[in-house]
Parts: structure tokens; C-alpha cells; sequence
């Protein structure tokens, strides 16, 4: 069973939008650039306040 962690391999800040990359088995790339686009398109604010929240919720990578 799959399980939605923080990865150490690709992280590049805290490693949320690359073990998301993971638990999807995408680029980790495409999802970065999503997410940058996304918190963009909804005025950043909002899009940095969920990054900070999924680094508490989401654990880290044994």
C-alpha cells in the first residue's frame, strides 16, 4: 500500500511537491511547476500557507 510522505530524494525545499510526485509516480518537475502556477494563479498567499501546513501534516520519509 502506497503511503503520502515528504521525500528525501526530491526535495528541493521540504520535499512535499516531490513525495506527492511519488505517491502519483509523475515527474516531480511537472508537479513543482503546477504548484508554482497554482499558488500564482490564486494571488501566492494562500499557496504558501498550504505548502507550510502539508510540511506539518505530511510525514517524512523513513
Amino acid at each position: 500500500m502506497k503511503k503520502l510522505v515528504r521525500s528525501r530524494r526530491q526535495r528541493m525545499i521540504a520535499g512535499v511537491c516531490g513525495g506527492i510526485a511519488e505517491y502519483f509516480d509523475v515527474d516531480p518537475t511537472v508537479v513543482r511547476v503546477a504548484y508554482v502556477l497554482l499558488s500564482i494563479l490564486t494571488a501566492a498567499f494562500p499557496g504558501i500557507l498550504v505548502y507550510l501546513l502539508l510540511i506539518l501534516i505530511i510525514p517524512n520519509e523513513n
